[in-house]
């Protein structure tokens, strides 16, 4: 008989396909300690079965819209930093997309976010990423910028969409049908996937940018307004990927 240590390693090393015949092996073992691994075990499949729901829940929008060919989730990151691009993300999923945890952006760990980074850019039909400059921020301002990087981000997609859905705005200058949701990228998939793809893009490119310019800490703040990149700011001055037209009240 295998001691509780010895079954608490077997849990450890179990599949979620797994688990029904853990559960099966031991729930008649009248150990406290074994007792404690079943229901862990049985925990783990109930939350599966819960986020498999959640998932399933946030492709409303996605099999309303179906009908009228391949949908297209639009997001962006990056509208209210100090300094770096806007970036916006373009995701197409499979209609029998099964990827889990999928959320807002912002409600993921960094961890999970570039773990779904990478099963996205996998699994994905079709992906891309659109940029606007500081420069072009400064020049044309960041609602239109956002709108410049969503048109970059679907016209550098290897399949064309047949609709978009679009996280609350609507892109003027794109001729493709579009459905605006509000909080869309806790709402739809696909929209979710997009805003992930974006932030980890942005965030990457933040870090990079870290190494060029060590003094503002943009690998902490991503180019946000921290009071540490306010005090370099106003020691050192604005660098090449500054946003000037954000820093008139600094």
């Amino acid at each position: 008989m295998k001691n509780t240590n010895e079954i608490r390693e077997e849990l450890q090393a179990a599949s979620m396909d797994e688990l029904p015949e853990f559960i099966n092996t031991y729930e008649k073992d009248k150990r406290a300690g074994v007792q404690k691994l079943v229901e862990t075990a049985r925990k783990r499949i109930l939350a599966l079965e819960k986020e498999q729901k959640r998932t399933e829940a946030l492709k409303v929008y996605e099999k309303e819209y179906e009908h009228c060919g391949l949908v297209c989730g639009i997001d962006e990151v990056g509208r209210g930093p100090l300094a770096g691009p806007v970036v916006a993300g373009a995701v197409i999923l499979p209609k029998d997309c099964g990827i889990l945890y999928i959320n807002d952006s912002k409600q993921l760990s960094e961890k999970k976010r570039e773990e779904l980074y990478n099963v996205i850019m996998e699994q994905a039909s079709a992906c891309a990423v659109g940029y606007a400059s500081p420069e072009r921020i400064d020049e044309i301002n960041i609602l239109q910028a956002t709108y410049e990087a969503m048109r970059d981000a679907i016209g550098k997609l290897e399949l064309w969409p047949d609709i978009l859905l679009n996280d609350a705005v609507k892109i003027p200058g794109v001729a493709i049908r579009q459905v605006p949701i509000i909080k869309g990228d806790a709402k739809s998939i696909s929209i979710g996937a997009a805003s992930i793809i974006a932030k980890v893009t942005r965030d990457r490119l933040m870090v990079e940018y870290d190494k060029i310019y060590p003094e503002y800490d943009f690998a902490g703040n991503k180019g946000y307004g921290s009071a540490a990149h306010i005090a370099a700011l106003k020691k050192y001055g604005p660098t090449p990927i500054h946003r000037r037209s954000f820093l008139k009240n600094i």
